[in-house]
């Protein structure tokens, strides 16, 4: 069936929050479809880069889909010495995370000890099982993380930025603030950002397209991405019941057919989902409404989870000094382009256009900023950054892209360096200390900035990068990355000297 684009007025680039058609076409263009691959492809091969090793979050979700496949069970028995991040059960050990890491790694897993069989390889031998670890982490959290960032610079497009700015936005999402480091690790915060930007995305397209099977199809997309970010990260549940209500928002000028299809399609899009949670916890846990943090193995000894709703409880002024500005967690001293997040963000609110999506962009943000303030275990253990604010990092860096068309050449110049010191704060952890321990209250000046000016890059067993699988060593290993992104920054150019209109001009 045909769709229809609704077209705003004039020369104002998005219109009641849809995209205008010559501005639909223009993000669709020859280069700008080339853009979206070199920013995809630079940041996978970015996350890809890096083998971050063992650590207990990690290991419970992997122990989880070892389990699966290879036992064909829930219970982690065989697998659960290598992490306290479990739960105890009846006698049984179980993972304790929200399991939708470990479910979308098991076709992954599987297909592994699948082609190790058919090289002759033991896939429970110890260096094939960190292949596999590595495949998955590989496909279920560093390939969705570059998607979401292709996807961030097409949706600045949409409201407006010019090339360079919906790229600058790209960019600064993917290397200049903790989400490069959490690309890396097998944990569910970067795949649940992405997921949630994907139910953003398809939101976003409701506004632009009115027809029924576009209807249920979006919504249902969109229902599907949401729950997902649920059953991966039990936190982005509020985030996602908010863009379900936006995209109902966006039907309702148009009847009640309308907000019944997109309905059905959010219903039918997040029921599997739910089902797929249910389930699990009444395997795991004996009760579809049961989860696995208050059977910790550590609970006894440990009070977090009856604190508030499971950990969560009011906001702390002190907690929200550490996770934004503190030296030991804090947001803006690792990635301090945020700051200029709001400036953004205001720019979205002055159109009356764009003024919803600016507030669903606020609300999101200052959920996850709440959220940690109020939890118990608000610092995450190991981790580098406020690692609970990362489903909104995308939410935070989109507004930026516009940031960047509107501004002068000395502000943008000041947007760069910004962008450049979070670049190297996330090299530098990526490439030494991706989890630093927590019992290092200054984890770039005591630990990740000494290694890293030494040389000391992957200092524990079992941490590596391709470089070193090259036969490079220190600083030399990230040669071979370096070079990707200057062919990337090649390819820009290139693509910008092909495209008609120039990078930097913006009709409005």
């Amino acid at each position: 069936m045909a769709h229809r684009i609704v077209t705003g007025r004039g020369h104002d680039p998005v219109a009641g929050g849809l995209l205008e058609q010559s501005r639909f076409s223009r993000w669709l263009c020859s280069p700008n479809s080339g853009r979206v691959f070199v920013i995809l492809a630079a940041l996978f091969v970015s996350y890809a880069y890096f083998y971050q090793g063992e650590g207990f979050n990690q290991n419970s979700r992997f122990d989880l889909t070892r389990a699966i496949v290879e036992k064909h069970t829930l219970r982690i028995d065989a697998y659960h010495e290598n992490t306290r991040d479990k739960a105890l059960k009846d006698g049984h050990f179980y993972s304790d995370k929200a399991p939708g890491m470990s479910l979308m790694g098991v076709p992954v897993w599987e297909a592994g000890r699948i082609a190790l069989r058919l090289a002759r390889k033991d896939p429970s031998e110890p260096r094939p099982v960190i292949a596999e670890r590595y495949l998955v982490t590989v496909l279920t959290v560093a390939l969705p993380a570059a998607i979401a960032a292709a996807c961030l610079f097409i949706l600045a497009l949409k409201f407006g930025a010019s090339v360079d700015g919906a790229g600058f936005a790209a960019v600064a999402l993917g290397v200049a603030t903790p989400f490069w480091c959490y690309s890396t690790l097998f944990w569910g915060h970067a795949p649940a950002a992405a997921f949630l930007l994907f139910a953003f995305a398809a939101a976003i397209a409701l506004g632009e397209i009115n027809s029924p099977a576009w209807d249920v199809l979006l919504g249902t997309f969109l229902g599907l991405a949401a729950g997902w970010a649920v059953v991966t990260e039990f936190p982005s549940a509020p985030t996602a019941a908010v863009l379900g209500l936006w995209a109902l928002a966006y039907a309702w000028p148009d009847g009640g057919r309308r907000v019944f299809r997109v309905g059905i399609g959010i219903a039918a899009g997040a029921l599997p989902c739910v089902l797929v949670l249910l389930i699990y916890n009444t395997l795991a846990f004996g009760s579809p409404f049961q989860i696995g943090y208050p059977y910790n193995v550590m609970a006894a000894t440990h009070t977090w989870h009856r604190q508030g709703f499971m950990g969560v409880a009011y906001p702390k002024a002190s907690v929200l000094w550490e996770i934004l500005i503190g030296r030991y967690r804090g947001l803006l001293p690792l990635a301090p382009v945020l700051a200029a997040a709001p400036f953004g963000l205001w720019l979205l609110w002055k159109r009356a256009n764009t003024r919803l999506c600016a507030l669903v962009i606020a609300v999101i943000a200052l959920y996850y900023v709440l959220f940690n303030a109020g939890y118990s275990v608000w610092d995450g253990g190991w981790t580098y950054g406020p690692r609970f604010l990362a489903p909104a990092l995308p939410f935070l860096c989109l507004p930026l892209a516009l940031l960047w068309t509107r501004s002068t050449f000395a502000l943008r110049s000041l947007l760069a360096v910004l962008v450049l010191w979070g670049a190297l704060m996330s090299l530098m952890a990526v490439s030494t200390y991706s989890m630093p321990p927590d019992y290092v209250k200054s984890p770039v000046q005591q630990l990740l900035w000494p290694a890293f000016r030494a040389g000391h890059l992957s200092p524990f067993p079992g941490l590596w990068n391709l470089g070193m699988l090259v036969g490079l060593r220190g600083l030399a290993s990230l040669i071979p990355l370096t070079l990707i992104w200057v062919a990337a920054c090649a390819a820009w150019i290139w693509l910008g000297r092909l495209s008609r209109v120039p990078p930097n001009h913006v009709d409005y």
